[in-house]
């Protein structure tokens, strides 16, 4: 096992200097660049710049240069701990990033917690109680929330909650604690705003997380060692929780690689419409405005966190499952 994690640890540069060109290449796939953006929008608002002028930028921000040498300025600005500068913004894209950081996390972690919180223990009960009344409608609303947009489920629950309650879910805190320094009132403000956006962005894995455990302990409460444990008279629910369910558990934790970088992103088009003031809004304004190193960096980060969650996904399957082993 430690030889296996060293030796994925030692790949991570590698596999970032390869994503870190792919993710390069995508950003300067469409056609022009962050200042054909630029003077489209002021020729939208009857603001007109000279040829020079533009000229002049190109060469200042060099976009002059040719592909390969651009990204190899870069490059070279990664390896040494520079995030580059914004090319909208006129700032380091770490100061950027680092801004929304706390906040994504916070919510990530939230929506991390209750998807688990509630898909295991409702998986759980489902595959122990099948048919049930209480199944089916824990099997109904897996299927709503597999199928409704977590977007358009934001919109009605904001709808809702202003129409009859008179209640703005907009944003992470109340207007009073906005732009308030940190402070105990501003945590608990914080706890009362986060739950329902993180609920939101977690609904839709939570519903693919119930029906996966509810499938996967179901067939492992079939096998015949289950028969023999029933039969020698061991308690059910400690049977049931000391075996099938750790079993049962092995494509949760495998999901864990492509779920947190998901995570991290707030669900980009939820934390839009919900105005969530996390890294997701962030992201698609670099990518709107064509900002190639702002948008380049958060791309990169979350290329870092799926290589991690895969790496934490192999340790956790290793150790929720004796049979996995990663060594010869």
């Amino acid at each position: 096992m430690t030889r296996t994690i060293a030796v994925r640890l030692l790949l991570l540069p590698f596999l970032l200097v390869v994503y870190s060109f792919a993710i390069f290449a995508i950003i300067h796939a469409p056609p022009g660049d962050f200042l054909t953006e630029y003077v489209a929008q002021l020729a939208a608002t009857g603001t007109s710049i000279s040829a020079d002028q533009v000229n002049a930028l190109r060469h200042q921000y060099g976009l002059d240069q040719p592909f390969i040498v651009q990204y190899l300025y870069w490059l070279r600005d990664l390896l040494h701990g520079n995030l580059g500068l914004s090319l909208e913004y006129q700032r380091p894209n770490a100061e950027l990033i680092g801004n929304t950081l706390g906040l994504t996390l916070a919510l990530a972690a939230m929506s991390f917690v209750l998807t688990w919180l509630i898909a295991v223990p409702a998986g759980i009960y489902s595959a122990t109680h099948p048919r049930s009344a209480l199944d089916h409608i824990i099997t109904v609303i897996n299927y709503i929330g597999v199928a409704t947009p977590n977007f358009m489920l934001a919109l009605v629950l904001m709808w809702l909650a202003f129409a009859y309650f008179g209640t703005d879910l907009t944003g992470l805190f109340s207007q009073r604690y906005a732009d308030a320094p940190w402070s105990f009132a501003r945590v608990v403000d914080l706890l009362k705003h986060i739950w329902l956006p993180a609920l939101v962005i977690g609904i839709a894995g939570t519903a693919r997380l119930t029906r996966i455990m509810r499938a996967n302990l179901l067939d492992e409460l079939n096998k015949p060692y289950v028969t023999t444990a029933r039969a020698k008279g061991l308690r059910e629910s400690r049977l049931v929780l000391r075996y099938p369910v750790r079993l049962a558990l092995n494509p949760l934790v495998s999901t864990i690689g492509w779920y947190l970088p998901q995570l991290f992103s707030g669900s980009l088009i939820v934390a839009t419409v919900m105005n969530l003031p996390n890294i997701g809004p962030l992201l698609l304004r670099a990518l709107t405005v064509q900002d190639m190193y702002l948008a380049g960096a958060i791309l990169l980060i979350y290329s870092f966190l799926t290589i991690v969650g895969t790496l934490v996904s192999d340790i956790l399957l290793a150790l929720v499952d004796p049979r996995i082993r990663m060594e010869r």
